[in-house]
């Protein structure tokens, strides 16, 4: 199964995969989600729904920001995202991330700590995870990569990362998150325990205005490049 690329997520056989989307982060501190901000999470996210069709939408972890408390703001853009999966026949589900102590608060549907797609095991990242696969997809880090002095988000994939499997790894779905620059990053560097081989690591960047993932050389021989 080859994942389709698209805004930050993926469709890997049928089924969506987005992670991070830190709902209730403001610009600092523990603020309240900006109205602007939930539209647009909502928003793309109908938009990839409609798109791609997929049977199920899996949020790879951090579906929520705050640790202690969850604004009513919040409370809306989670139904809104629930609303748009049963309106199109997709199952939700939801795998924890560590930002997601309080999800029970707002969502009572599947939370299992990993979800499987064949092969591909979807988590957060930010533990080993149980389940044996051939590939993990996963978030956790924001990863973005620095071109020609400026940074965009990109997606990670690396053959052979973790228990011989290949790891994916997304960007954060919240364009409020500025990532981490991963250029010069080594696997210690990363938060993620999946993450064994850094340089073996290609960053793929989503390109809108040609609706086309550029795949760059991986990161061992990018930092040669630079």
């Amino acid at each position: 199964m080859t994942p389709t690329y698209d805004d930050r997520a993926l469709l890997l056989d049928g089924t969506l995969v987005l992670a991070d989307l830190h709902l209730g982060r403001g610009t600092g501190g523990n603020l309240e989600l900006p109205i602007g901000s939930g539209a647009d999470v909502a928003r793309r996210f109908e938009t990839l729904v409609d798109r791609h069709r997929p049977s199920e939408v899996v949020v790879a972890g951090d579906l929520l920001h705050s640790f202690q408390t969850v604004p009513r703001t919040v409370e809306s853009v989670v139904e809104s995202l629930r609303a748009t999966c049963v309106d199109r026949d997709a199952d939700l589900i939801v795998t924890p991330g560590n930002h997601d102590t309080m999800l029970e608060s707002v969502w009572d549907g599947p939370s299992p700590a990993s979800h499987r797609i064949g092969d591909t095991v979807v988590c957060h990242g930010h533990e080993v995870p149980e389940a044996e696969a051939d590939r993990y997809v996963v978030g956790h880090d924001h990863p973005t990569i620095a071109i020609e002095g400026q940074r965009r988000p990109c997606y990670l994939v690396g053959p052979e990362q973790f228990r011989g499997a290949t790891v994916v790894m997304l960007p954060s779905f919240n364009t409020l998150n500025a990532g981490v620059e991963v250029n010069r990053m080594q696997a210690a560097d990363f938060q993620s325990p999946l993450v064994t081989d850094a340089d073996r690591l290609e960053p793929v960047v989503w390109d809108e205005s040609g609706r086309e993932a550029v795949t760059f050389p991986a990161l061992g021989e990018f930092r040669r490049m630079l």
